[in-house]
């Protein structure tokens, strides 16, 4: 694992702009939350999830999550069946905000076009330098701001 500023880029992972992390596991992709989306979001206090059996599209949304702060589509980084829905998250959605690269996982799906659409997706190395060109989450943006003003372009 990686840390960007206050970000946590684990390897192994392909990553989507809209907050999204997939893991391949035996043909299958687990997908979550990356810890900018859990971060950007605050507090997740509800996560609406699709049911196993149904599909998801590649960029459509496929559910909701929600913070003290806003609700937010979550868009679908792969096309595929739907497997498995993480319980877990669902009943306890702060393991999102604690574990989102881990216990805090959302779905199980079976891809449809993987090869193929794992090319609309950042690798590890790329993610790495994407997550660099991004803010600070809302809640420290003044406290990081005022002490890493380098990353701003600014000098204090």
């Amino acid at each position: 694992m990686v840390k960007v500023r206050v970000y946590e880029v684990p390897e192994g992972l392909y990553y989507s702009k809209d907050w999204a992390w997939v893991k391949i596991e035996n043909g299958k992709v687990r997908v979550g939350v990356t810890d900018h989306g859990q971060k950007q979001l605050t507090t997740i206090t509800h996560v609406e999830l699709p049911s196993p059996g149904e599909k998801t599209t590649q960029n459509e949304p496929y559910g909701t999550i929600e913070s003290m702060k806003s609700v937010s589509e979550l868009v679908a980084p792969l096309s595929g069946t739907i497997e498995e829905v993480n319980k877990e998250a669902l009943d306890n959605p702060k393991i999102i905000n604690k574990e989102p690269c881990g216990e805090g996982w959302l779905l199980v799906v079976s891809p449809t076009k993987l090869e193929e659409e794992l090319k609309n997706l950042m690798t590890f190395e790329q993610a790495v330098e994407w997550h660099k060109s991004l803010p600070p989450p809302p809640a420290i943006y003044g406290w990081y701001q005022s002490r890493f003003s380098e990353d701003f372009g600014q000098n204090t």
